[in-house]
């Protein structure tokens, strides 16, 4: 009888998820994405993470979708912004929050959803 090794011993080690953030000022940075530009731009962390593979792309696609979506529902409830309607302003507010939280943990372990 031969003696066959343990194949898995010596096998590589699987390369790590991509990371989003290089450093911490690098997270800070890109929290403060949607905060700083009100929303326009609360889908570009995630489409840069899915270009990096971080995340999978249909979670870059529904947040575009879900930007869209909270846009043209704004404008459509209050075209002109002068009615004194605060759902529009409350629906951006959301979205800022959001995809600021959700942005921060791009790069958290613990979360598996879009991964």
């Amino acid at each position: 009888m031969t003696y066959d090794p343990n194949p898995y011993i010596n096998a590589p080690l699987t390369q790590a998820r991509p990371h989003m953030f290089a450093s911490t000022l690098a997270k800070v940075i890109w929290t403060l994405v949607p905060i700083i530009t009100l929303g326009l731009a609360a889908a570009v962390p995630f489409v840069v993470a899915a270009v990096k593979s971080v995340v999978k792309p249909w979670l870059a696609v529904v947040y575009v979708a879900a930007e869209i979506a909270v846009f043209s529902v704004s404008m459509a409830i209050s075209p002109t912004g002068d009615d004194g309607n605060p759902v529009p302003g409350f629906l951006m507010v959301l979205l800022i929050i959001t995809a600021a939280t959700h942005t921060a943990l791009l790069d958290n372990d613990k979360i598996r959803i879009g991964k």
